[in-house]
């Protein structure tokens, strides 16, 4: 006898916050991508999918979450800025032993802030299915999604003033800042005062405007809650994980001083390394040898990501 379909009283309306990965693409070194996962969902926005690159075999492996840049604005997880080839970036971390998801987020005009950030502190439901580590994580980012990592390993759940950082859009309760043991951050805004004083007119494109405030959804003087909640540098004041961070001295759009003062303040509590990278402006454009940034960023990763807890 033919099954019935589910009755509507019995059909759920929604699909699950969360939805098994689907099968993996194998390639013939036997590294597996899965393309697509969705990681997070919330009802009137679209779901936010990663993809995820991992090495042979079924061995437990470290995971690197790599998020993408974009002023909040724009960008997308499955393209590194035009500096730096999709295949050497996230090929160089599989190589290393590492996996790779990379994600995306909701966007400053899908949702204000803390959203994003919401959405990057997610990831340990796939842990077991997928043979990673949950405790051997890292997070490297570029632009906002550098600054999205660094608020990921330092802010707190809850801020003093009781603005929720952690959020329930993912799994819920799943990267608080103390299970982040590296971060790589390439040129992240730190202070976003004095970043939306900096950004350039010229790049300010409509609908978005001046980044920042399309960030936070207000003027930053009228929420300085929020800005503050939303500036890394106002969560560095306690010990956290290790922190590389590049940036080039002749950056238009995050000034370098902006990195030189998060990493002025995380080295009176723990490990950073402030690497300059001399004329090298947004996005790395005119440095003269951006594969030895990423191999120094792999690297710095695989090394803090090897040994278990």
């Amino acid at each position: 006898m033919p099954q019935q379909p589910p009755s509507l009283a019995q059909a759920p309306l929604l699909p699950p916050a969360f939805l098994p990965p689907p099968e993996p693409v194998t390639a013939a070194d036997g590294t597996r991508r899965f393309d697509g996962a969705t990681y997070a969902r919330t009802s009137g926005y679209r779901p936010r999918l990663l993809d995820l690159h991992r090495p042979a075999g079924d061995e437990v492996v470290p995971l690197v979450v790599w998020i993408h840049g974009g002023g909040w604005a724009d960008g997308d997880r499955r393209y590194p800025p035009p500096t730096v080839p999709a295949e050497l970036l996230f090929g160089s971390l599989v190589r290393a032993g590492l996996a790779v998801a990379t994600i995306d987020y909701r966007h400053s005009l899908e949702a204000p802030f803390p959203a994003q950030l919401h959405d990057v502190r997610y990831l340990r439901h796939f842990a077991d299915h997928l043979r990673l580590d949950p405790d051997r994580v890292g997070l490297w980012g570029e632009s906002a999604g550098a600054h999205l990592a660094a608020l990921a390993a330092l802010a707190p759940a809850t801020t003093p003033e009781g603005l929720d950082l952690e959020g329930r859009e993912g799994v819920s309760g799943s990267a608080g800042s103390g299970r982040i043991r590296a971060v790589v951050d390439w040129y992240g805004p730190t202070e976003l005062g004095a970043a939306a004083d900096a950004f350039p007119a010229v790049l300010a494109l409509p609908p978005v405007g001046n980044p920042v405030t399309a960030l936070l959804g207000a003027e930053s003087g009228s929420r300085p809650d929020l800005l503050r909640a939303a500036s890394p540098l106002n969560h560095a004041d306690h010990p956290a994980p290790p922190f590389l961070i590049i940036h080039g001295t002749a950056d238009q759009v995050v000034p370098y001083a902006q990195s030189r003062l998060l990493a002025d303040r995380l080295a009176q509590h723990g490990e950073v390394e402030l690497v300059p990278v001399p004329g090298a402006d947004h996005i790395f454009a005119d440095a003269s040898d951006v594969e030895s940034l990423v191999t120094r960023s792999v690297d710095f990763l695989a090394g803090h990501l090897a040994a278990r807890p």
